[in-house]
């Protein structure tokens, strides 16, 4: 029972030998033999552009999770003064103030 329902599905599956046949000839009437070399060589354009971007994104995917992975530096924190060294601090005089 379940054949007879999937029979026309697997009648749409891949096409056989005749098919391809057939398709490349319905191409070859519609472009021409001129026009298939340049249809081909739009096509692997088209190819190496989607290559280079998806290895962009992926090559900034990466650089993220790098970036991410990296522990942040913190500015380094001002020594404090050594217990043996004084501290010179002036005040104001008189003769500052004129």
């Amino acid at each position: 029972m379940l054949s007879i329902i999937l029979k026309p599905v697997f009648l749409l599956s891949m096409p056989g030998e005749s098919e391809w046949l057939l398709i490349l000839l319905v191409i070859l009437l519609f472009f021409g033999g001129k026009k298939i070399p340049d249809l081909m060589r739009g096509i692997g354009k088209g190819v190496r552009e989607f290559n280079d971007a998806k290895q962009h994104v992926k090559d900034e995917i990466e650089a993220g999770m790098k970036e991410k992975d990296q522990p942040a530096t913190t500015p380094a924190a001002t020594p404090a003064p050594a217990a043996d060294s004084t501290v010179v601090t002036t005040t104001p005089t008189a003769e500052t103030n004129l």
